[in-house]
């Protein structure tokens, strides 16, 4: 395999997207010759309510191309995002991954590289905030799945049409990443580069933080077409994958 690491972020793949999910398994097949790495950071499924989901089609067919990719020699890490926070062991034996912290700090190549879903950046936004801090606590997921399957989808269908109809009232600042908590979190790791997903604003930025010019790569997002950040020791470069939808 080639000296290249990709990151992919806000995939959410749903049985509902069927192109979006054969464009990502084509990607799969292309980094079995193309990537030793591979990060899925955050937001993999528009919703997983729990591992025990996997004896569904839809995920097995996921999680059997990502072994795959893992089985083919290629290193596979996950981290949390705010759709898919319920992934568990069992998903990361059946996918042959690594979950990650969030944040996780990485050695790129010889370039300290902090990686982050993205969200834990936008503080603005109160509310999303409070959501999440509800839905991470453990007392809260172990209720939540006791709940039959069923129950769990309707809900999680339930809270994404909310979070839909709320980001129609707020602004495109509260909901982007806040300049405070980027240069917070970059003097915390001393100055790295940062790559995170979530606000679907795909960009490179550097950030000045006390003399330091810092690199921060956006993800894209899945929506409208297929992307990915392929970083080699000598840097990174977005990829346009290519749109099937």
């Amino acid at each position: 395999m080639a000296a290249s690491t990709w990151f992919v972020s806000d995939l959410h793949l749903s049985a509902q997207r069927p192109a979006a999910v054969r464009v990502f398994f084509d990607l799969l097949e292309r980094a079995k010759a193309d990537a030793e790495a591979v990060y899925l950071l955050g937001d993999v499924f528009d919703a997983w309510v729990g591992d025990d989901d996997l004896s569904q089609p839809f995920a097995t067919e996921v999680t059997n191309a990502l072994a795959a990719y893992a089985g083919a020699g290629g290193r596979l890490y996950v981290m949390h995002g705010n759709r898919d926070f319920l992934m568990g062991e069992r998903f990361c034996l059946a996918a042959g991954a690594k979950m990650l912290g969030d944040p996780h700090l990485a050695d790129l190549y010889g370039t300290p590289t902090v990686l982050m879903h993205g969200d834990l950046l936008c503080t603005e936004d109160v509310r999303y905030q409070a959501f999440r801090h509800q839905v991470r606590d453990p007392a809260w997921q172990a209720d939540f799945l006791r709940r039959p399957l069923a129950d769990r989808y309707a809900m999680a269908a339930a809270v994404s049409r909310e979070n839909e109809a709320e980001k129609s009232q707020k602004t495109e600042v509260i909901m982007d990443v806040t300049e405070a908590a980027v240069q917070d979190l970059l003097r915390r790791f001393d100055y790295p580069r940062l790559i995170h997903g979530h606000t679907h604003r795909p960009a490179r930025h550097v950030h000045r933080v006390d003399g330091h010019d810092c690199e921060r790569w956006v993800l894209g997002d899945w929506y409208r077409s297929a992307s990915y950040l392929a970083c080699t020791p000598d840097g990174c470069r977005a990829e346009q994958f290519g749109s099937a939808w």
